[in-house]
This record gives C-alpha cells, sequence and structure tokens, in this order.
C-alpha cells in the first residue's frame, strides 16, 4: 500500500505548531491518540493544489505524530451536498449525485498518488444528516438557535450565545462583517438576529434535494454544523488539531467550533486550529473564476512524478501564501533525481546526525524548507564521495519516506 510508513529509530521530541487562535507556536503532545480533524473537499471539481497543499500539510502533522509512537485518529469529510455542487451539476446537466461520487474517487486518487495516509474516517455530509438534524434540534431547544417566522424553514445559530465568538479568528466584528459574504455567508438575510448568525437547516425548496429532519421538516444542512457533528461522532468533545486552508478560518472554522463547543460544553474545541497557505500560479491567485487551477489529476496525466509534486509544495512553508510556477517542478524533480542517487550509494555521512536535523526542523512547526536543506545537504556530500555510515543511504530513505513521505 502506499501509505506504509518505515518505522524510525530513536525518540522525537514533541511537535511544535502555529495556533492560529493564540497567535503563536506551542507544543502539540497529545496524551493518549491524537486526534485531528481536516476539512475536506466539496466533490464538484478535480484535486487542484490548493487541496494537495493543504491535505500535505496535515498529513505531515499525522506523520509526525506517528514517528513519536502515537495511534492517531484522523476523520476529514466530503461536502457532498452543498450549493456550489449543485450549481456545477445544473451548470453540466448532470445528476449531482453521479457528480460528488466521481470527484470525490478522484479525489481519494490524487491522496494516494501524493502518498497521504488516509484518514481513519472520510465521512460524508449526506451519511450525517440524521446527526446532524437531531444536533439542531438541541441546539433549538437549548436557545441557541432560532427559526426564521417567514415560513422557510430555515434555522439558524445565534452567536450571540457563543461569548467567545471571535477567539479563533482574532478578527473585529467589522472585519468578520466584510469577510462574511465573500464565504458564504448571508448578513443581510431578513429575520435574523444579527447577521453573522450561520445556516444551521436550510428548509426544503423546489428543485432542490431534501432530507427529512424530523422536528425541523425537511431540509438539508448548513456548511458549519456539518463539520462540528461530524467531528463531535468521532472523535469526542474536543481534539488536538482542527485543520484547512487559510480560507477556512473565518467564518468556517470559527463557527463549527462555535456549534461544536456549545453542544459538548467543553471549550476549546481545538487544542491548535492550523491554516495552511493558499497557493497560486505565477504569482496569481488560484481560482475556478480566474481558470487558472493546477490540478493534480492533469499533472499525474502529463506523466509527472507525484513525489515531485509533493516536494515542490514542501519546498515553502505550509503557512505561507506562494506561488506555483514550472520553475518548482522543475527544480523538485531536479531535487528527487539527486535524492535517489543518493540514496543508492553503498555509504554515506551519518544517518542519525541527518535524521536528528529532519526531525528537528519538522518539529519546529513544519520547517518543510529547512528539512529539505538537511536531506540536500546530505544528498550533496554522499555524492562527493563522504562514505561513513554504510547503513546512512537505507536510513535516508527511510526518513524522507517516513517523514516527508517521499517514496524514493
Amino acid at each position: 500500500m502506499g501509505h506504509e510508513v518505515p518505522r524510525l529509530p530513536g525518540r522525537p521530541g514533541p511537535l511544535r505548531l502555529f495556533d492560529s487562535a493564540r497567535g503563536s507556536t506551542q507544543p502539540s503532545d497529545p496524551d493518549g491518540t491524537a486526534t485531528m480533524y481536516v476539512c475536506g473537499i466539496t466533490p464538484y471539481d478535480a484535486t487542484h493544489l490548493g487541496h494537495a497543499a493543504t491535505m500535505i500539510t496535515f498529513d505531515l502533522v499525522q506523520r509526525m505524530w506517528r514517528d513519536t509512537g502515537r495511534e492517531v485518529r484522523y476523520v476529514q469529510n466530503v461536502t457532498d451536498i452543498d450549493d456550489p455542487l449543485l450549481e456545477r451539476a445544473e451548470r453540466d446537466r448532470e445528476d449531482w449525485k453521479v457528480l460528488a461520487m466521481r470527484e470525490t474517487a478522484l479525489f481519494r486518487e490524487d491522496m494516494e498518488a501524493l502518498r497521504i495516509i488516509p484518514p481513519a474516517h472520510y465521512v460524508g455530509a449526506v451519511e450525517s444528516i440524521p446527526d446532524i438534524a437531531d444536533k439542531v434540534l438541541v441546539l433549538l431547544k437549548d436557545g441557541a438557535a432560532y427559526r426564521l417566522d417567514d415560513g422557510t424553514g430555515d434555522v439558524y445559530f445565534d452567536v450571540s450565545t457563543a461569548p467567545s465568538f471571535g477567539y479563533e479568528s482574532n478578527l473585529s466584528r467589522a472585519e468578520m462583517l466584510d469577510i462574511f459574504p465573500e464565504r458564504g455567508g448571508d448578513p443581510d438575510r431578513a429575520g435574523k438576529r444579527d447577521p453573522l448568525d450561520p445556516l444551521l437547516w436550510r428548509g426544503a425548496r423546489d428543485g432542490e434535494p431534501s432530507w427529512p429532519g424530523n422536528d425541523l421538516g425537511p431540509g438539508r444542512p448548513g456548511w458549519h454544523i456539518e463539520c462540528a457533528v461530524i467531528a463531535l461522532n468521532l472523535l469526542g468533545s474536543t481534539i488536538d488539531v482542527q485543520g484547512g486552508g487559510n480560507d477556512l478560518l473565518f467564518p468556517h472554522h470559527e463557527c463549527s467550533a462555535a456549534h461544536a463547543e456549545r453542544l459538548s460544553g467543553a471549550a476549546p474545541f481545538a487544542g491548535h486550529y492550523v491554516h495552511a497557505g493558499m497557493i497560486g500560479l505565477n504569482g496569481e491567485k488560484m481560482s475556478k473564476s480566474r481558470g487558472n487551477l493546477v490540478f493534480v489529476s492533469r499533472l499525474r496525466a502529463d506523466r509527472v512524478d507525484p513525489m515531485a509534486v509533493r516536494l515542490a509544495l514542501l519546498s515553502g512553508h505550509y503557512r505561507a501564501d506562494r506561488s506555483w510556477t514550472d520553475d518548482l517542478l522543475t527544480d523538485a524533480q531536479g531535487r528527487l533525481n539527486r535524492w535517489r542517487r543518493a540514496a543508492a550509494e553503498a555509504a554515506g555521512p551519518s544517518g542519525a546526525g541527518l535524521l536528528a536535523g529532519v526531525r528537528g526542523k519538522l518539529a519546529d512547526d513544519l520547517d518543510t524548507p529547512g528539512a529539505l536543506r538537511v536531506a540536500d545537504e546530505w544528498a550533496e556530500r554522499t555524492l562527493a564521495g563522504v562514505d561513513d555510515d554504510p547503513a546512512a543511504p537505507l536510513l535516508f530513505a527511510d526518513t524522507v519516506d517516513a517523514l516527508l513521505g517521499i517514496r524514493l
């Protein structure tokens, strides 16, 4: 299987990760099983490099935890019912279910090619609807949610019942109001108590799919409550890491944490809120509207080595917004070739020093550029004829495989 991970000798130190809520790098040293929830795709298009970079980030977190000997319980959702999916299906005159199933399958193939260790659970929104409806009813009975009185059946969360709302993103109310409509919010919806109140349940509309909601009436769930309920059901009331792209910090992660904390009574929902940067193309933001997305499946079809794609994305720090270029991929392919040549040598410089160096860089908030430099230095010295340690080439290959996910 592509996600078998070599066991490495010795004991690494604890992983330190930047937490968006605290605005600083803090140890992630879970007791017992480490838990992580990462927001997955809305499957209306193929996996682009922004998705890939985000998933690689949290794959590194899982690899670092596993290197300490911990069990990891990792859950990822698939938002297999949402407005963008319905809009794409209508545009292409395709059944939305077929579109969602096809793109989800392609996503999983792309992740396997990039050697992402799969989550313990991939969970679709549709299969979670009965649980979500039950939890929305709990919030209604608790006074944390309310129905609009316009006959739509829509239910909203009352942010005034979450007194710490905003602690995760650290945005001002003005900043929240500015961002909210750009990222799926509806601040101008008539009848809401607060413009920032997020949708929990959308009542059934003609021409749209809907599901029974018991006492809610038919409809479908809002986006933020989906992730909160899936995480609570599978990981418990608090988790070690909630992850995703930095475009999810607000409103998605802020709202899903508020929902989870109100439902469970435990706070904070996550010990670390970890956010990956965006990937642009040649200096411009990559977006569907610009038509400049680079798809992993397209690169694979063009016979680009997925390990070169992964190395190219690892060459920048995960939190940085950065650009994809042809030169980045060319450099990564050259690096991969050098590493493979070095790993095939009979001996090299100290393998223990190499392993400690890579571990140390990754433990420091996943410093992949630093880790690549350590590996580059070892490879260069090996190819220059430094051959102190006959066990080093195998340990080199195992180190970059286990910790960086690069199969040589």
